[in-house]
């Protein structure tokens, strides 16, 4: 299992250049069986994630593209009526896929934003009264221009927390900038990638996440870190129990990640940032993006033992 999640990640960082950090952070939220926001500005390689993930790890691919005047029926599907037999049926929309991107989430209107909530959050869908099955896995990778810029809906709270981690790209490093300008389009790169885990074993090692043991003393950790977000004055927004059950699994799945059947306080330090930094808000601007600062102060502030 260890060999075969190496193998995934060396493959993505062969086309996403630079980014080990972001691309193991990506592996950890679906392993742990939760979605994953990506903020940065266009350009930066997050649809290029997304597909290569995709191809790697052998499963379904769907890009929905949400501009403002998309319509839910657009993601979920809809009913049309058949004139030879007399009846509607049901074409599924793209969110029936296993990995569905949802790609610049914040250029569509609430009411559109909203479709996905029961998708990530159930598994299913309902539409037109009718409760239908996502497939498993089912993994949303969702993207989203910073907040400054035109035309963007700011996704609400309830939202934001069916993320459980989002994370930033980042301008690339010189060296591997260079070897992206050297080297061949990214795009020609993915028809190449042969998936390294079949549905099965995908399955199995979701299944083992869970299983990686948190001791005491880690578990006491995560509780001070979530109760420092609920008693500081700083924190307009705490952690909810949500939130903590989701830095739990991620800091589980990082380890996984690492070759370690157990939890140490350095995985949950790992993950913290991307679980956390989207669920907090700063007492002082509680519509700003302080999250990434209370984060450091919950990093310096609150020790493991």
């Amino acid at each position: 299992m260890r060999t075969q999640l190496d193998s995934c990640l060396a493959a993505v960082n062969q086309v996403l250049l630079g980014k080990d950090k972001q691309v193991r952070l990506a592996l950890a939220c679906l392993l742990a069986r939760g979605h994953l926001l990506l903020e940065d500005l266009p350009g930066m390689g997050k649809t290029t994630l997304s597909h290569t993930l995709a191809r790697v790890l052998g499963l379904s691919y769907q890009r929905i593209q949400f501009t403002s005047d998309l319509l839910p029926g657009d993601i979920l599907g809809t009913s049309v009526f058949n004139r030879e037999t007399g009846q509607f049926i049901f074409h599924p929309g793209p969110i029936f896929a296993e990995l569905v991107l949802a790609d610049e989430i914040n250029r569509a209107t609430p009411k559109s934003q909203s479709a996905l909530l029961e998708a990530m959050e159930e598994g299913q869908v309902t539409i037109e009264g009718a409760t239908r099955p996502l497939p498993e896995p089912f993994f949303v990778i969702a993207t989203q221009n910073p907040s400054c810029q035109g035309g963007t809906f700011a996704l609400p709270e309830s939202q934001l927390d069916r993320f459980l981690m989002r994370v930033s790209l980042g301008y690339p490093a010189r060296s591997a900038e260079k070897a992206l300008l050297l080297g061949e389009a990214r795009r020609d790169l993915l028809p190449r990638l042969e998936p390294i885990l079949d549905h099965a074993a995908l399955a199995r090692i979701q299944a083992e996440v869970p299983g990686v043991h948190a001791s005491d003393a880690v578990i006491d950790y995560v509780l001070r870190l979530a109760e420092a977000t609920r008693t500081q004055p700083a924190f307009a927004l705490g952690l909810s129990p949500r939130g903590s059950l989701a830095l739990l699994a991620a800091a589980r799945a990082w380890a996984m990640l690492a070759g370690r059947d157990y939890v140490i306080p350095e995985d949950v330090q790992a993950v913290l940032p991307s679980v956390a930094g989207h669920r907090l808000r700063d007492q002082a601007d509680p519509a700003g993006h302080g999250g990434g600062a209370l984060v450091q102060w919950l990093l310096r502030e609150v020790t493991p033992f």
